[in-house]
């Protein structure tokens, strides 16, 4: 632990109320907030981009804000860095009977149902549904997905996938009547319904939907960079292009990347 001790002494040299750094004595846990995010998401940059080099680095950055926050946590007494690592420890044993316990767990489906049923006895004092304590301010393809977990961690599921092959097309089908009857509130309702739909779909085949609609966005802009770049070389605008010609190079685009 000699790395951890010297990073959490660094921080502690930071944050020294007589000569330590200007900028990190004016810190305060809501204000490390903004920076905490983006050193998380691009933590998370890193692992779908499969790049340990800068994984190693993301993963620094984002133990220093996590040692930062338990630094102020001290200062201010109400708790210390040992206390959040005996928490973290105390529950990793209790949600895992069948590791630390009498328990059996015949696969990973069984061991996140029996984590958020423990989970649900342990938050029960203080919170009055299952559903409580997902943070409704993650992006919501994130949020969909843990709250239908939880909801299936009480048996509230389908026992196969194929009843969301039909949920996709009926709520497919109530957005074109919405769209039909020029209803905007409706139409909005019936989108929130078949991306809940398909995010149900993902986590039961076992994809993350926000990984996967980040990838989804990384393949349209690299394809249409290339449109553009395209059209450029050859002296065009792509807004003066017909429909067919910008897919034909979208083709071509496509065909670059099998």
């Amino acid at each position: 632990m000699k790395e951890f001790d010297r990073l959490v002494e660094i921080i502690a040299r930071l944050r020294d109320p007589i000569d330590g750094c200007p900028w990190d004595l004016e810190q305060t846990p809501k204000s490390l907030v903004p920076n905490f995010i983006e050193e998380l998401y691009e933590t998370v940059e890193a692992i779908e981009d499969n790049d340990p080099e800068s994984l190693k680095e993301e993963l620094g950055d984002l133990m220093l804000h996590v040692l930062m926050q338990c630094r102020i946590g001290e200062e201010n007494k109400e708790f210390t860095v040992q206390e959040s690592l005996d928490g973290i420890s105390d529950k990793l044993i209790s949600r895992h009977p069948h590791i630390f316990g009498d328990e059996t767990a015949k696969d990973a489906e069984t061991v996140l149902m029996n984590w958020e049923r423990i989970k649900q006895v342990e938050k029960k004092k203080v919170r009055d549904s299952v559903l409580d304590g997902t943070p409704l301010t993650m992006p919501a393809l994130i949020v969909s997905h843990r709250i239908q977990e939880k909801a299936a961690s009480q048996g509230f599921d389908w026992d196969s996938i194929e009843p969301i092959y039909g949920k996709i097309v009926e709520e497919t089908e109530e957005i074109k009547e919405a769209i039909i009857g020029g209803n905007q509130d409706k139409i909005e309702e019936e989108i929130g319904d078949l991306l809940f739909s398909v995010v149900n779909l993902a986590r039961r085949l076992k994809v993350d939907s926000e990984s996967a609609l980040r990838i989804t966005i990384n393949k349209f802009i690299r394809r249409f960079k290339y449109v553009e770049k395209t059209f450029a070389k050859n002296g065009k605008m792509m807004y003066e292009a017909t429909l067919k010609e910008l897919d034909e190079v979208w083709d071509e685009a496509k065909r670059t990347e099998a």
